[in-house]
């Protein structure tokens, strides 16, 4: 669990629920109806005194938080994470309860609101991110074990998903049950249209993600090291970032996560540790 952050214990205090450790994590022995767990209720918050740094080291990595979740969508691996770190600080400074509807993520802000959205099976949450982690490379966001039960993952131990923040009142409505709307503090009480979860969503493209580079020469380097290591197809894909083209090396499609996960193990072991699973 991530402790109290501060700038003299920068990297304990953003020890987190994801990494790995001697004693084994696990669900609580007694199984708690979740179907009665609400979403969390995105409400105007601020930002935590702790857990919201510019920039901050793990495992000799630099993450920079953002500052805004506005417009923020991203597909990766969901975790989750249960008794070891029940009752134990987040890096926001509270409790991590794993009944309750909360996440931990890298870079958003403290506390975030998130659609958690299981890619598999369409099954959706609502979320409040108030820690930080996991720091695995091929993850993007640990999930509370009731948000994980609730999306179908737990057996699993990951999954699939779809991470969009919640940032507007008008993205604020009942993710389950389109009878119902969630209320945002302080707001006028306004009916949101809802449409009914979707269950056959489009399966979504799999890639490996091995890097991103602000130059095309540094990407094609690494993607012929990568390329020279590995038999299926690596490629460079660029995107617009702040005006300045980024170029990401990955490798794929591929033909599931799990077999994503096995490449990257091989890749990690020749020296490309950021190698992460990605969805698109």
């Amino acid at each position: 669990m991530v402790r109290y952050l501060t700038l003299s214990v920068m990297l304990t205090g953003l020890w987190s629920c994801g990494t790995v450790t001697e004693q084994q994590d696990s669900a609580p022995t007694v199984k708690p109806d979740v179907s009665k767990i609400p979403d969390a209720v995105p409400r105007a918050e601020p930002r935590s005194k702790y857990g919201n740094p510019a920039s901050y080291e793990v495992f000799g990595r630099t993450y920079y938080t953002l500052a805004s979740s506005e417009n923020y969508v991203e597909r990766g691996q969901a975790s989750w994470y249960g008794t070891k770190f029940h009752g134990k600080r987040t890096s926001s400074g509270e409790p991590y309860d794993m009944y309750a509807m909360t996440a931990a993520h890298k870079t958003l802000p403290l506390p975030s609101y998130a659609e958690v959205i299981n890619l598999d099976n369409g099954r959706k949450v609502v979320v409040k991110i108030n820690d930080r982690g996991p720091f695995h490379d091929d993850r993007l966001i640990d999930l509370s074990y009731s948000a994980a039960t609730k999306l179908g993952i737990i057996d699993k131990g990951t999954g699939m998903v779809e991470v969009r923040a919640i940032t507007t009142k008008k993205e604020v409505v009942a993710m389950v049950d389109p009878k119902k709307t969630v209320a945002v503090a302080n707001a006028t009480p306004t009916a949101y249209a809802v449409t009914e979860p979707n269950t056959t969503m489009a399966k979504a493209a799999v890639f490996l993600q091995i890097g991103a580079f602000s130059t095309l020469s540094r990407a094609e380097q690494i993607k012929q090291q990568v390329q020279q290591q590995i038999e299926e197809r690596v490629h460079i894909s660029s995107v617009e970032r702040a005006q300045t083209p980024l170029y990401r090396v990955r490798v794929g499609p591929l033909e599931s996560a799990e077999y994503g996960d096995r490449v990257a193990s091989r890749l990690m072991g020749l020296g490309f540790p950021d190698a992460r699973i990605v969805q698109e």
